[in-house]
């Protein structure tokens, strides 16, 4: 047997040998072959004894003789790496025989042979790589497993995190759901409370019941036909509904002379109620934008106007619409005149006033409201016999006396149906009743 001075450079890790041949001079040779390089070797006499030690001790690398009675190498090996498949196993034969060779490499699934006799350095890098491919493999299925781990862990934590944010979702929509029908409830009941306080300043001020409704329905309609936002429409909508309440502080004759037949103190206490009514409406902070409105509602687009003198664009496009929607119905009402002026006269004087005291621009506006009937979406007119649960009202509900029933967009239900038909029954008078949808629930 050949000798050669084993390499310097020791395992960078602890391992277990376990020689097995049936010749003790071999097994000794082996032996102080590997325990110098800081190897732990463990030895048998037969392949019969090498499964006993495997059973009782963990052994990394198995050298096995292929010649050995009553079972030879390649039978022990096919052993070892049935019940020790993470066992390496080196096969040390002695003859040149291919087919035992064969058999255990096919069999035993060997790393490598080695004939003898052998070089003591290249059996001992034999051995180092060996058990360093074992530990590569093993650090790999360790990795492998590691990382199915934590991507199982992972998949859970995900599926967790999915299920959480959909619980989430679901509840901030529930939330936004909630929040957004509260505020459209607090925006309608806002209008209702305006509205229900325009009612009350007719009372005072002695217009015709519903007055300041037609200003605001007509002032809406020619908002929407210039193509207004929703947000300036509103405030405009709000603005003609709150058009006189400037006019609280006066007196009964002062509220019941025509606009015309007004002179000196009366006409200059006249003039100011715009001014007083942006100065009741400045404190709240949603209304500022109306108030901005009613104060110009006075001014002309000549520039000839009340109390700044604006003149055209420079007077707010609300102030403008509201000027034009009061003097259409305060006209008829004979506000403005000594005489009730029928509509169609009404609307004579506004045509006649284009580029003086009214925009040209709302004036055409008002024109094809007027002419052509626009603003399509304000419902159609039922009887009360002919109301369905589901159908949405178009404009308020009053009363022929001008009291307000129900508010536009009230959802009507057969409860609320009941109560409409037994006031009209009650007061012997048939209300005017504009729905969006004819069909209801139907």
């Amino acid at each position: 047997m050949n000798t050669a001075l084993s390499p310097s450079a020791e395992p960078a890790f602890s391992a277990t040998l376990l020689c097995v041949d049936d010749e003790p001079n071999i097994l000794s040779s082996l032996r102080r072959l590997f325990r110098p390089a800081g190897y732990r070797v463990l030895l048998a006499e037969s392949g019969a004894l090498g499964l006993e030690v495997l059973e009782k001790e963990q052994v990394d690398l198995v050298i096995s003789d292929m010649r050995m009675p009553e079972m030879n190498g390649a039978q022990f090996l096919a052993q070892v790496r049935t019940r020790w498949p993470d066992t390496v196993r080196l096969l040390l034969t002695g003859y040149s025989d291919i087919q035992s060779i064969q058999d255990a490499i096919n069999c035993g699934e060997i790393y490598r042979y080695i004939t003898k006799p052998w070089e003591d350095g290249d059996m001992l890098l034999l051995v180092r790589h060996a058990l360093e491919r074992r530990q590569l493999e093993q650090d790999k299925l360790r990795l492998e497993a590691l990382t199915l781990r934590q991507n199982e862990e992972l998949k859970t934590l995900n599926q967790s995190l999915e299920a959480k944010v959909e619980a989430r979702t679901r509840q901030l929509k529930a939330e936004h759901e909630a929040t957004s029908a509260a505020n459209a409830k607090l925006k309608r009941n806002f209008v209702t409370t305006i509205k229900i306080f325009s009612s009350m300043i007719e009372l005072r001020a002695h217009n015709r019941p519903g007055h300041a409704r037609l200003v605001a329905e007509l002032a809406r309609q020619l908002a929407v036909q210039l193509e207004l936002d929703a947000r300036e429409t509103q405030e405009i909508f709000i603005a003609a509904l709150l058009h006189d309440i400037g006019k609280i502080g006066f007196a009964d004759e002062l509220l019941q002379t025509p606009l015309t037949m007004l002179h000196g103190e009366s006409l200059g206490l006249f003039r100011k109620h715009p001014q007083r009514a942006a100065e009741l409406l400045m404190p709240l902070e949603d209304l500022r934008g109306s108030a901005a409105i009613l104060r110009a509602q006075l001014e002309r687009f000549d520039g000839n106007g009340f109390p700044d003198g604006l003149a055209g664009l420079a007077i707010p496009l609300g102030a403008r619409i509201l000027a034009l929607a009061a003097d259409y119905y305060n006209l008829q009402q004979g506000a403005m005149v000594q005489r009730h002026l029928r509509p169609e006269e009404a609307k004579s004087l506004i045509l006649d006033a284009s580029g003086k005291r009214y925009d040209p621009n709302v004036v055409a506006a008002f024109r094809q409201i007027i002419d052509g009937g626009a603003d399509a979406g304000a419902g159609v007119e039922v009887l009360s016999g002919e109301l369905l649960p589901g159908m949405v009202l178009a404009r308020d509900l009053i009363s022929r006396d001008g009291l307000m029933l129900l508010s536009v967009e009230h959802v009507l239900d057969a409860r609320m149906i009941q109560q409409v038909q037994d006031f009209e029954t009650k007061s012997g008078s048939r209300l005017a009743i504009w729905v969006r949808n004819p069909k209801g629930e139907a």
